[in-house]
């Protein structure tokens, strides 16, 4: 790495369309500081309209930035205009962290790794299974069933309101994935050792249905990537009914570690303090 990071301040960004309500530059700050660091990390809201030029100006070095990440709504258009994209970024079609690195901007996806290293810390021997189902299939669920996949679950289900949307999840990440209606939720659940929510069922308090996990084999986890509230209504069913539950705020820390280590140049830890000051601002808002 560089030397003269330690001296000049580095500058990466959060970007998306809208992009106030982003936790991100919390998370960075918190690492900035603990570390010592000097640099910066802030939102950089992007209209879709400018997202092109803004990565323009990024690749051309005037924008005064390192890098930084990507949310919704561009993505996807940060995986088409990157010069490097990475081989998560090519199976998922979609890059949330960018890096100049070599005159060249290099992109991945840390979605996949923020689920699995959040289940490794909240729930260790999480993946000592081979079946697991997924409800969901939007945006969000993609890099949840490439990272399950990867760990080397054998059978994943995934369960949508439209079969065909999950269907074409199923082409796209190959032979152990199979796709659902929703009528078969409890069929596929039998013997299945993880349950994950992809959806927004929930989110913000919202009512969700009514899910029946004894289907689930014992000893199954349940997870939801939604954090807001901590406790989704899924995961209260779930607990209520005797199962772990891990909620989805470390996957959001943990998805943030790569790209700050590629930016800074230190590897920030996820600890406890960290994790108290988000959901001290959760509760503010």
């Amino acid at each position: 790495m560089d030397d003269s990071r330690e001296t000049s301040p580095v500058n990466a960004f959060v970007t998306g369309y809208p992009v106030k309500h982003s936790r991100s530059p919390l998370i960075h700050g918190y690492w900035l500081k603990q570390l010592g660091l000097a640099g910066t990390y802030r939102a950089h809201e992007v209209s879709i309209e400018d997202f092109a030029a803004f990565v323009a100006s990024l690749k051309a070095g005037t924008s005064g930035f390192v890098g930084g990440n990507v949310t919704i709504p561009h993505k996807e258009a940060a995986f088409k205009l990157a010069d490097r994209p990475d081989e998560l970024s090519e199976e998922l079609g979609a890059s949330n962290t960018l890096w100049l690195e070599d005159g060249l901007l290099h992109a991945t996806n840390t979605d996949g790794r923020g689920f699995t290293a959040n289940l490794d810390e909240r729930h260790p021997g999480w993946d000592r299974t081979d079946s697991a189902v997924i409800l969901g299939a939007g945006g969000a669920s993609r890099a949840v069933i490439q990272a399950v996949r990867d760990r080397g679950f054998k059978e994943i289900h995934v369960v949508n309101r439209t079969v065909e949307r999950a269907q074409e999840l199923a082409d796209r990440f190959g032979e152990r994935v199979h796709a659902h209606p929703m009528a078969a939720l409890g069929e596929v659940m039998q013997g299945a050792g993880l349950f994950i929510n992809t959806t927004s069922l929930g989110m913000d308090g919202e009512a969700a249905p009514r899910i029946d996990f004894s289907p689930l084999a014992q000893g199954a986890a349940v997870t939801d990537i939604v954090y807001v509230p901590l406790k989704t209504p899924l995961l209260a069913q779930a607990e209520e009914q005797g199962f772990a539950i891990v909620d989805g705020l470390g996957m959001l820390l943990h998805q943030a570690a790569p790209g700050f280590e590629k930016w800074f140049g230190k590897r920030p830890a996820v600890d406890d303090s960290l994790r108290a000051l988000i959901i001290a601002d959760m509760e503010k808002h």
